[in-house]
């Protein structure tokens, strides 16, 4: 073999394997067609609709600086946040040892020993005995991918990389809508503790008046009894109430990244605006959402992962050689006689696995049905929250003002009560009647108020839309993003 073939055979040995190597075996992925409704069966009132509101902060428009504040808060500290970041990060380190595969494998080997031989067997050494041994030696691998096993698996890692980025932003998503919701439940809780503490002290000073009169005889023991029975109506309702603000700003306190304790308050209830409600086609408004770019890159991933199934079917072709020296002594290292060098070709192919192999492309081609299923399933539920909260703001609007409207005419109803029970032309029992129905509804009014806006935030939160792009300017990044 003359000088220098080695090195000719093994360079056509690669430029062949390259030539071959654009056989990838598996479908390529096409996003399915899917059933896209033409339109909502719920439009808000044209002059509500605003087009550019999805690319909006919305959380802004409701124009309390404290809620924005929290959600700034929440964006840098909360945990979920964190830890979906660091998932980028695994799924990024698992495309890189994917796709290494790709590449030749170059390593080095130096190890060095003493020996002594036997002396009196047929193998023992002649000559030096004991004796030295060294060997250095660069060690290449190729596993050539000729049927687009390793490609295909590139193709998964990388569609696994991009669906945990989905899913980070759709964390960041949730994160803002539910700190949004989270306070504006808050100060639907105290608005409901202010009116049930004005109430206890209306009932209180009602109670002080008729044990009064009824040391007067100007009452009846029955008419004490049912004063009574109303103050501690308010009585029990109030620490009910204040649990369950104390209990909001624990669950708020976390979400901004905080352990549990006090919410400093902005705005009340009464004066949140109600942010615009944005416009568009169905498609255009639930596309950017990350939980369908999630579902999609799953099916991406299942989609190759059948490829890569299917080339175990067929051979692997690997390339290796060596190349070094060797020698009893490290001086005698560099001289050529110590040269050593080696090269090879391995191929494996399957011939009978028992079913192996068809199990495992089974299996891939059902992973690929339920990732499809998963993703179709997906975008009807992204269709469907979306129809709920556009339902939803069209009709707790409508809501809201019925509750007004009730809520003046009992305050009404109360008061001309009250003057007739004064005047001597009813019984305390139209008066009872009128402020516990009152009471009611007062609270009733303020969960009104709270539902308009809670509405708006599910609605923003269905859409998803570019002022996601917005909120994740403040939250925590993947390393890998720095890196890329």
């Amino acid at each position: 073999m003359r000088r220098g073939e080695p090195g000719r055979m093994a360079a056509a040995a690669a430029a062949s394997a390259l030539l071959l190597a654009g056989c990838m075996l598996g479908p390529d992925y096409k996003r399915p067609e899917l059933a896209v409704p033409d339109q909502f069966r719920s439009t808000p009132p044209r002059a509500e609709v605003s087009p550019s509101a999805a690319d909006t902060a919305w959380w802004q428009q409701f124009g309390d600086a404290q809620l924005n504040a929290l959600v700034d808060e929440a964006l840098a500290n909360n945990l979920d946040v964190v830890a979906a970041a660091a998932r980028v990060d695994q799924f990024y380190g698992v495309l890189g040892t994917t796709r290494a595969a790709l590449f030749p494998q170059v390593g080095a080997d130096v190890n060095g020993s003493r020996q002594r031989a036997s002396t009196i067997t047929a193998t023992g050494a002649p000559g030096i005995n004991p004796y030295n041994s060294a060997q250095a030696a660069v060690l290449a691998s190729w596993e050539i991918d000729l049927f687009g096993r390793t490609r295909r698996l590139t193709e998964a890692a990388t569609a696994q990389l991009r669906g945990s980025e989905a899913f980070r932003r759709g964390t960041v998503l949730s994160l803002v809508a539910a700190v949004t919701a989270g306070y504006v439940q808050l100060r639907d809780l105290d608005k409901q503790v202010e009116v049930a503490r004005d109430t206890l002290k209306l009932r209180e000073d009602s109670l002080k008046l008729f044990e009064r009169r009824f040391k007067g005889g100007v009452v009846s023991e029955l008419e004490l009894s049912q004063a009574r029975s109303e103050y501690a109506t308010a009585l029990r309702t109030l620490p009910q109430l204040e649990q369950s603000a104390a209990q909001q700003e624990n669950a708020l306190s976390v979400l901004v990244g905080r352990n549990p304790g006090p919410i400093v308050r902005g705005r009340p209830i009464d004066e949140l605006s109600m942010p615009p409600v944005p416009a568009g086609l169905p498609s255009e408004l639930i596309e950017p959402r990350p939980d369908l770019l999630a579902a999609e890159q799953s099916l991406v991933a299942a989609n190759a992962r059948i490829g890569a199934a299917k080339a175990a079917y067929f051979p692997t072709i690997s390339l290796t050689g060596a190349f070094g020296a060797a020698s009893r002594s490290l001086s005698d290292l560099s001289g050529g006689a110590a040269r050593i060098w080696s090269y090879g070709l391995d191929v494996s192919v399957p011939i009978f696995t028992a079913g192996a192999i068809a199990g495992q492309v089974e299996s891939a081609e059902a992973g690929q049905r339920e990732s499809l299923a998963q993703y179709r399933k997906a975008v009807q539920t992204g269709f469907r929250e979306t129809e709920d909260a556009l339902v939803g703001v069209t009709k707790s609007q409508l809501a809201r003002d019925a509750a007004k409207q009730q809520t003046d005419a009992l305050a009404n109803y109360a008061r001309l009560a009250r003057k007739r029970y004064d005047g001597g032309y009813s019984s305390y029992l139209e008066v009872l009647d009128a402020e516990r129905s009152l009471f009611n509804a007062q609270l009733q009014l303020a969960q009104s108020q709270a539902d308009v806006l809670l509405q708006a935030a599910a609605l923003y939160k269905a859409m998803g839309g570019g002022w996601v792009d917005l909120a994740d300017q403040l939250a925590p990044k993947p390393k890998s993003a720095s890196e890329g």
